[in-house]
C-alpha cells in the first residue's frame, strides 16, 4: 500500500541558502510522525512545501500517490480541505469569539450555515475538554493552555484526513504540554487521521509519535520507530534528545 504522504528528493532554496536538500520522508495512514530538529533546520519550510504555501524546487510530493506539487485554482482548493492544522502560537483571531475562531474553516472554506458551523464548534470544544461557555469568550480572555485546545479544536472541525502539529507545546508548563499531547493522540486516533508533528519538545515527541525523523541541514537523517528512538545509534540524534552542547550537531553563535 502507498504511502498516504510520501516526499522524494524534494529541495527548496532562498538564494544562495539551501534549506531542503533532497528531503525524503513518508507516512502511511492513520500513523504520527513527528519530525524532530533544530531551529533553521527546513522543518517548517518542509510543511509549507506540503501544504503548496512554498513551491519546491525540485522532487515529489504524493498524498495518497497524486503528485500534488504546482497545484492551482479550485484543484488546490479542494487540497487544502482534506487538512488541519494546529499553529504554533495558536493564531487565533482576536477578533472573533472562541467558537467563531474554531469554526472559521467551515464558515470561510466550505461555507457551512453559520448555526451548523455553532454547532460542530461547540462539539469540537467539548471533545478538547471546554465547556460551551468558553466558546462565548475572546482569545485574550484565555490561559496559554486554553488557547492552545481553541486551536486543536479548530483544527480537528472538519474532521480532516490529515492533521499538522507546529510546536503544539511550546510555551506550556510540563503538565499543560502533558494534557495537550494526551489531547492530540485521543483526537487523531477518533479521526483516524494521518499526522506530521515538528517539535523541540522529546516528551512532546514520545508521547504522540508512531515514528520519529530527524532533519539536519535540510536532509533526514534518521527515521525509525519512536520506541527505537533511544537506540538510534546515530550521534546526531543522540546529542539532540539529550540535549548535549557537545557533539556532531555544532550551534553557530554570533560573536560581538
Amino acid at each position: 500500500m502507498a504511502p498516504h504522504i510520501e516526499l522524494k528528493e524534494v529541495r527548496k532554496s532562498f538564494g544562495a541558502k539551501h534549506v531542503l536538500n533532497g528531503l525524503s520522508l513518508s507516512v502511511e495512514k492513520g500513523k504520527s510522525l513527528v519530525v524532530i530538529g533544530g531551529s533553521g533546520t527546513g522543518k517548517s519550510v518542509m510543511l509549507k512545501c506540503i501544504l503548496g504555501i512554498l513551491q519546491p524546487d525540485s522532487g515529489d510530493i504524493k498524498i495518497a500517490g497524486e503528485n500534488v506539487v504546482g497545484l492551482r485554482g479550485e484543484a488546490r482548493d479542494q487540497f487544502l480541505r482534506r487538512f488541519g492544522m494546529l499553529f504554533q502560537g495558536g493564531a487565533l483571531f482576536d477578533s472573533l469569539s472562541v467558537w467563531e475562531n474554531v469554526a472559521f474553516g467551515l464558515t470561510q472554506g466550505r461555507r457551512t450555515p453559520k448555526a451548523q458551523a455553532r454547532e460542530i464548534a461547540m462539539e469540537k470544544l467539548g471533545l478538547v475538554g471546554l465547556s460551551a461557555d468558553v466558546g462565548k469568550l475572546y482569545p485574550a480572555e484565555l490561559s496559554g493552555g486554553m488557547q492552545k485546545r481553541v486551536g486543536l479544536a479548530r483544527a480537528i472541525a472538519a474532521d480532516p484526513e490529515i492533521i499538522f502539529f507546529d510546536e503544539p507545546t511550546t510555551g506550556l508548563d510540563p503538565i499543560m504540554a502533558d494534557v495537550i499531547n494526551n489531547l492530540i493522540v485521543d483526537c487523531v486516533k477518533r479521526l483516524g487521521a494521518t499526522t506530521i508533528s515538528i517539535t523541540h519538545d522529546m516528551a512532546s515527541a514520545r508521547k504522540i509519535a508512531d515514528q520519529i525523523a530527524m532533519i539536519y541541514k535540510g536532509e533526514i537523517i534518521w527515521a525509525g520507530d519512536a520506541r527505537m528512538i533511544d537506540r538510534s545509534g546515530n550521534a546526531y540524534v543522540d546529542q539532540f534528545i539529550l540535549g548535549r552542547a557537545d557533539g556532531p550537531i555544532k550551534m553557530d553563535v554570533l560573536k560581538g
